[in-house]
């Protein structure tokens, strides 16, 4: 079998030595006689198993001893609403940073319980660009400040941390995490869904900072409480176990391939020669500006949208699948996430300009 090069924007392609890996244990998990999905969450084979993955993460990320992990189920559009609840007092606002769809959804779900305030919004722009430090009005008596350091949809990336002073920063992760080193210290929450750079759909990955914890009121419903989560090391109910063991995988994986900093090397490396190939024809087009465009997710048009159809089925053909745009934006996206290889966006090169040649 022919693996095709996948550009999902998620679920997004998982590393194959981490496919065969998991194949070879699908039946028999180490000698134990059962798969890793028919074991008791609080049993000692799965409980290694989680333990070894938060030590992998914490080395990854160099993750501070004063922060939580948390392995839960919801995805990242859940917390969109458990941060509110967990972080923000009665009466109190929040900034939110709009860059696109995802931030969008994010501020939607905060109005629904409380008071919220836009720091900045670059919908005048058509969400082609992350806003500057200089453009963020923020309130020093705010919850948080919450952000999308990616947009997938848009492909929209910030290329700096916003300094948000004694107010806690929250980041919403899910298509950069991993992709490079992060300074952790620099933020209160990190979130994300596990279905693009940690593991299969089924996960959601956070960080939190130990005084965030200490906010998360008594009167919530534990399964929505991120300290009573924390406390039981996210097993206050059965956790997603086949998902948080493919994950563990996924960070082995990365360690083995020289850590963040190696990865980080790849992943600018290809992004890079994708964006020379549009920015080099007069057939394709990047809509973001230089200094905001994403590693991970890169959107593009085509000089005549009367081709996509035929481009999309032709590159089908060559086994480089999911390269349309979301239905927002249009024409393609190429997500080239940690586990799509060079080879890959080689691939999608060489197609592209030989379609831009053929129908110019």
């Amino acid at each position: 079998m022919t693996r095709a090069y996948n550009f999902s924007a998620g679920p997004a392609m998982l590393p194959q030595p981490v496919l065969e890996k998991a194949r070879a244990e699908i039946l028999d998990w180490q000698g134990s006689g059962m798969s890793i999905m028919e074991m008791s969450h609080r049993g000692k084979e799965f409980i290694s198993v989680a333990q070894k993955s938060e030590q992998v993460l914490r080395e990854l990320l160099s993750i501070p001893d004063n922060y939580k992990v948390l392995f839960l189920q919801g995805g990242a559009s859940t917390q969109f609403a458990l941060l509110p609840m967990n972080f923000r007092a009665e009466g109190q606002s929040a900034d939110y940073i709009v860059t696109g769809a995802w931030s969008k959804k994010a501020i939607a779900e905060a109005k629904r319980l409380g008071d919220v305030n836009v720091a900045a919004t670059t919908e005048q722009s058509k969400f082609t660009r992350a806003p500057k430090q200089s453009e963020l009005t923020l309130s020093t008596s705010a919850a948080y400040v919450h952000y999308v350091s990616n947009e997938t949809i848009g492909g929209v990336e910030f290329g700096y941390i916003p300094d948000t002073g004694e107010v806690p920063l929250i980041a919403d992760m899910s298509s950069t995490i991993l992709s490079r080193p992060i300074d952790v210290k620099r933020f209160a929450v990190i979130y994300a869904g596990a279905q693009k750079n940690i593991g299969p759909a089924g996960l959601t990955l956070l960080i939190i900072r130990d005084d965030m914890l200490q906010k998360c009121p008594d009167s919530l419903p534990s399964m929505f409480n991120y300290k009573s989560l924390a406390d039981s090391d996210s097993m206050l109910n059965t956790p997603p176990t086949y998902s948080w063991y493919l994950a563990s995988l996924v960070f082995e994986w990365l360690a083995q391939k020289g850590g963040l900093s190696a990865m980080a090397d790849v992943n600018k490396r290809k992004a890079e020669k994708l964006y020379q190939t549009i920015d080099t024809s007069d057939f394709y087009k990047n809509p973001v500006e230089l200094g905001s465009r994403s590693w991970m997710n890169i959107p593009f048009t085509l000089k005549d949208s009367k081709l996509d159809a035929e481009f999309l089925q032709q590159a089908t053909q060559k086994g480089l699948k999911t390269l349309k745009g979301h239905r927002s934006v249009g024409g393609m996206r190429a997500s080239i996430y940690n586990a799509m290889p060079e080879s890959g966006v080689d691939a999608l090169i060489e197609f592209m300009q030989e379609f831009a040649v053929r129908n110019s």
